[in-house]
């Protein structure tokens, strides 16, 4: 469960205000996949860059009960001079789950062949993105956070993480950023719309759906 209370946040851009939470009370219920919809720059990133802890409220606060994984996919948290496997060992100390068991999901998943005991700083981007999805889907947390990309890689590669997506979404919930409304109806069951920094939840993800697509349709896409 991650609950946001008061939460407000405002950013100058170009000498303008742009509003992205206006005092934001409300709930993501525990193991419920919601879709988090809004036009292009409504603030849905910087929404789950609160709830992710990467970015400051400026006012409010966020309740978050039970695990919460970092942004599925980011990459920026890994050491460039370790290897990947380095990397992954030192994650599972972190989150105190298994080593090898981690280190063998990731090594299998990624498919990264040598380049896994190779430095990260080595890595094409799409290579940290393999090893960032494997290593975000080899913890599992109650709530998983994904921002607009759920895979990278080849057709076979993109078929493989969304199977182990769905997988863990059997028994944990999501907070999931995405433009694809396919993509939302296959993950999500619930949605929430961020407009003009209101956040509005709705049970039926379709309703949400509706309500998010008559926002885009009214002009201003903000």
């Amino acid at each position: 469960m991650i609950r946001l209370e008061g939460l407000s946040k405002t950013f100058l851009m170009h000498g303008k205000r742009k509003v992205i939470a206006d005092d934001i009370n409300m709930v993501f219920p525990s193991g419920v996949s919601v879709a988090l919809l809004g036009c292009n720059g409504a603030g849905k990133s910087s929404l789950l860059a609160m709830i992710s802890g990467f970015l400051a409220p400026d006012s409010g606060r966020i309740v978050i009960k039970g695990t919460m994984s970092w942004p599925v996919g980011f990459a920026g948290s890994f050491h460039g001079d370790l290897t990947g496997a380095q990397n992954i060992r030192f994650i599972a100390r972190v989150y105190g789950v298994d080593t090898d068991g981690l280190s063998d999901f990731v090594r299998d998943f990624a498919d990264l062949g040598d380049h896994f005991d190779l430095p990260v700083r080595t890595y094409s981007s799409g290579m940290k993105s393999r090893l960032s999805f494997g290593v975000s889907m080899g913890v599992k947390f109650d709530t998983y956070l994904v921002d607009e990309v759920t895979a990278v890689g080849d057709a076979e590669f993109k078929r493989k993480s969304r199977a182990v997506f769905q997988e863990r979404m059997r028994s944990s919930g999501a907070i999931f950023v995405s433009h694809s409304m396919g993509g939302v109806r296959n993950f999500c069951q619930a949605g929430a719309v961020l407009d003009h920094g209101q956040l509005t939840y709705y049970d039926d993800v379709e309703e949400a759906i509706s309500v998010h697509e008559e926002n885009m349709g009214g002009g201003e896409d903000d």
